[in-house]
Parts: structure tokens; C-alpha cells; sequence
């Protein structure tokens, strides 16, 4: 078995470095929030009823996690579309926001290239590609990315212009103190879960060596939703095992009647709970009920508690966290997390057929 505490096998299997963006997520964090303070949108861009964000993968993770943070405090409606076309409800007073690192997204340059024929104001996220061509063409502003990564790596390009943007449109309160406290939390989680920290004393290893050999299955609520989401994706796409996500407190209508068959399932199962103090009593009290109904099933699991006292610290110390578990689990099996071959597979087999036959 993989011996985490070697430093040696990060070099070995970690050719492509992961491991790098892992250590650089904090000041990443940083660096896009001062950049995206600074970022100036049209004047006309104010008055919206609604916004639409479009994206697949982990450049769309960001938009799911802002607009959990803004049912809180906004009455406007976010929609995040992670598909071809174009929601028929966008209209003059619709912000559409195209996420995408690469700028090639198929689905996403479907969705943006159907906003074009639209009235609705319209803003992009990336590092280039096709989509900042099609924006610079029809004088649609763009928040660059600088940073070089895998979009899944590069989540701090995809979710804290977001933050910021939606600050400045009035969608979310001022977030510049909820922002230093979380990177305060992440510069001290950072030396936490980092690879010379030995797995006595690192929770992110600690987890991961639970998790090799299961399927898992995260279970999120409230404003930890997105972050089950991402949870799960970062397992797949980095450790390349199999995960899903169930959300509070719909699971507790079907999920937990499930347990039962096959009874040989529950020994490869994991479920992991990531709470907040902040969530609601009846929230808490889901979740007490399923931590019980797993113990009384006979399923492992675990509560991972998440560390701020606001929801934006706590959505990115769990993210960071996260991170860091599929990574190590990466190691666990032996697999470079980065490459990620079955997505590219895909990608070609579309490729061989015209965008309009489908």
C-alpha cells in the first residue's frame, strides 16, 4: 500500500502537478479577489431580474456555489446551465455569464453562441478559446484568467469573480471581510493538509485512507450543497473512483430507504457528511437522523465539520479540504489525478460528427 507519508511517491505519480495548484489555492484566492475588485462592468449591466451562468465541469462549480450563496441574500432568480442552448426565459433584463476556462467548451459555446441572438446583457469567464474570440467580436466584456491548470484546479478563477461580480451588481453584500477571513482559514488549513504534514496529524490523508476501496457518497445541505457537488467531481476526476452526491433534505425521502439491497453493497460503501454550524435546526436534525440510520445499517461514515464563521469561508475551507482528500486518494490508487482520459475520449467522439447533427 501507498505510503502517504513518503514524499517521494508525489513525485513519482503526481507527473503532471496537481499537487502545485493544491499549495497555490490560497494565494490564488487572493490575487483573483483584488483582480475582480478592480474589474469594471457597463453601467447597464445593474438593472437585471435574473442571471443566468453557463458552464460544464469545473468551470460551472463556481457558478453553482455563488448561487448558493445568493438565495441567502438576493431575491433574484441564478440559473445554472450546464447544457446546449439556451433557457427560453432569457430576456433583455437576463445577465448571461459564460464560464469557461478552456474558452472550447462545446456546450457552453452553444449556450453563449444562442445568447448572442438575445437582447440579455452578457459577460465571460476564461482564459481564452473561442469564447473571449466570439465576446472581443461583439464587444462583450471579459474577465481573464491568468493562472495555467485544469479547470477543476483552477476553481478559484471560477468561483471568486463570481463573488466579486455579484457584489458589484448588489446580488451579494460586501464580502471583502468574509473573503480575509477565509483566506486566513485557508492559509492555516493549507499547512493542515499538506503533504509533509504526516497523516497522524493530517485530516485530508486520514480520509482518504478510509475512502480507498469505496464507492462514495457525499451527502450535502443548504450551503454545503455545491460542495458535495464538487466533492464528488474531484473524486472522479482526480482519484478516477467512483462517487455521487445526495442533497438534505430530499435524501431523507428516498436515499436512506435504500440501504437495505444489495446487502453486499454496504461493506464498499462511504458516505461522508460535510456539516455546518450554520445550518438550520431542522437541517441538524436531518442529519443527526441519517448519521443514525447509517450507524444502524451497518454503513461507514463520517462528518466532516467545516471551519469559519461565515458560509463563504466555510464553502472554500471545505473545497480546499476536498481537494486535498481526492489528491491523496489519487496517490492511494496509484493514478496520476491529472490526466483525465475519459473525458478526452468523449470529446474526440463528438468531434467526428457536425455540432448541428446533434
Amino acid at each position: 500500500m501507498v505510503d502517504l507519508d513518503d514524499l517521494l511517491i508525489y513525485r513519482r505519480l503526481d507527473a503532471s502537478g496537481m499537487l502545485d495548484h493544491l499549495h497555490q489555492f490560497p494565494e490564488q484566492c487572493r490575487l483573483v479577489w483584488e483582480k475582480v475588485l478592480k474589474f469594471g462592468l457597463p453601467p447597464e449591466y445593474s438593472p437585471v431580474d435574473k442571471v443566468v451562468i453557463l458552464g460544464m465541469g469545473g468551470s460551472a462549480i463556481g457558478g453553482d456555489m455563488v448561487r448558493r450563496l445568493a438565495l441567502a441574500e438576493s431575491k433574484m432568480p441564478v440559473w445554472v446551465h450546464r447544457d446546449y442552448g439556451l433557457p427560453p426565459f432569457v430576456d433583455s433584463n437576463t445577465l448571461v455569464i459564460a464560464s469557461s476556462y478552456s474558452g472550447n467548451t462545446e456546450e457552453t459555446l452553444s449556450a453563449f453562441t444562442a445568447s448572442l441572438k438575445t437582447p440579455a446583457k452578457k459577460l465571460a469567464i476564461t482564459a481564452g478559446g473561442k469564447l473571449k474570440q466570439l465576446a472581443d467580436k461583439e464587444g462583450i466584456p471579459v474577465f481573464s484568467i491568468d493562472y495555467q491548470a485544469p479547470p477543476r484546479a483552477a476553481f478559484p478563477h471560477s468561483f471568486v469573480p463570481l463573488v466579486g461580480i455579484f457584489q458589484k451588481l448588489g446580488l451579494l453584500g460586501d464580502k471583502s471581510a468574509d473573503l480575509k477571513q477565509a483566506l486566513q482559514i485557508l492559509n492555516k488549513l493549507a499547512g493542515d493538509l499538506v503533504e509533509t504534514t504526516p497523516l497522524v496529524a493530517n485530516p485530508a490523508k486520514q480520509l482518504a485512507t478510509k475512502l480507498r476501496g469505496s464507492l462514495v457518497v457525499i451527502y450535502g445541505g443548504e450551503v454545503l450543497s455545491e460542495v458535495a457537488r464538487r466533492w464528488k467531481n474531484q473524486l472522479n476526476e482526480n482519484s478516477k473512483a467512483w462517487a455521487f452526491f445526495e442533497l438534505f433534505p430530499e435524501l431523507n425521502h428516498n436515499a436512506v430507504v435504500g440501504y437495505e439491497f444489495p446487502p453486499e453493497i454496504k461493506d464498499r460503501v462511504f458516505v461522508v457528511l460535510p456539516h455546518s454550524a450554520l445550518f438550520s435546526p431542522r437541517s441538524q436534525l436531518h442529519y443527526e437522523a441519517t448519521a443514525k440510520l447509517l450507524a444502524e445499517s451497518g454503513i461507514s461514515h463520517e462528518v466532516v465539520e467545516a471551519v469559519g464563521e461565515t458560509a463563504l469561508a466555510q464553502v472554500m475551507s471545505l473545497v480546499l479540504f476536498g481537494d486535498y482528500v481526492s489528491f491523496y486518494l489519487a496517490m492511494l490508487n496509484e493514478t496520476d489525478p491529472t490526466p483525465l482520459a475519459a473525458v478526452d475520449f468523449v470529446k474526440r467522439y463528438l468531434a467526428r460528427f457536425n455540432p448541428a447533427d446533434g
